[in-house]
């Protein structure tokens, strides 16, 4: 994703003052404190738009058949989508997208996930799950409450390139998948035991120096959420895994 950085644009004193005394000279130095805050802000942007010149070149052309899966085929455009929010994801983790090793981790990730995304498809229509207009029209109108306007919704659009008849395939699919995963792959309850065990191995690491870990029946929903969704995840990927066993694949980039 592109970061605007705004450079700090500052006006250079001639240097032709040398007897005006302390206060030149506090001018002076808080110019060159502004001068290297500039450099510094420009060079921060040359980086940036370097590193935007590599995510880009991981791309394909739109149009280009990346994967197919059974009759379905993935395309570029599918794939490039999947891969910026990726790319994203990765840099908000602190971590370079850009790298050599990062992208052969990314494009491999963002390949697996859509051949994962178009077997649970497949599997869906062929068991009859469906979303209902209702159903669409509603997420869709939940959706662009959140840019509180029209006009802030169309701006997004267009910077995700997608026309809204796009989103709301997009968000069919999003409805179908899930009420198959829901009934499908139902998640496995998660035990006091499993929280106790869990909470345990966080104190025992610590929180920091000097600090107490808080009590259990502070983080417990959390805790029994973020393993309710590990176990569903875990749940999913084994399911994807026993789909891939009849499916033909072919993985064309």
């Amino acid at each position: 994703m592109k970061k605007i950085i705004s450079i700090l644009m500052v006006c250079l004193l001639a240097v032709a003052l040398t007897a005006c005394g302390s206060n030149d000279k506090e001018k002076k130095a808080s110019d060159n404190d502004k001068t290297k805050t500039s450099e510094a802000q420009k060079k921060q942007e040359e980086q940036m738009k370097e590193m935007q010149k590599k995510l880009e070149a991981q791309k394909v052309a739109n149009g280009k058949v990346v994967a197919t899966v059974n009759n379905d085929k993935i395309i570029g455009k599918d794939y490039n989508q999947a891969l910026s929010s990726s790319q994203m994801q990765m840099q908000q983790m602190g971590q370079d997208p850009s790298s050599k090793e990062a992208s052969k981790q990314i494009k491999s990730q963002t390949i697996e996930s859509l051949i994962g995304q178009s077997l649970i498809m497949q599997d869906a229509k062929k068991k009859g799950y469906k979303a209902s207009s209702a159903e669409v029209n509603k997420e869709l109108e939940k959706t662009k409450k959140q840019y509180k306007g029209e006009k802030n919704f169309t701006k997004a659009l267009k910077q995700a390139k997608l026309t809204e008849s796009e989103l709301k395939d997009q968000i069919t699919d999003g409805i179908t998948s899930q009420k198959y995963i829901d009934k499908e792959v139902p998640a496995d309850t998660v035990t006091d035991k499993e929280i106790q065990d869990y909470y345990n191995q966080y104190a025992k690491q610590g929180t920091g120096k000097g600090q107490k870990p808080p009590k259990l029946e502070e983080v417990k929903p959390q805790i029994k959420q973020q393993l309710e969704q590990q176990k569903k995840q875990e749940k999913l990927m084994s399911h994807v895994k026993e789909l891939k066993k009849n499916a033909k694949i072919d993985i064309k980039i």
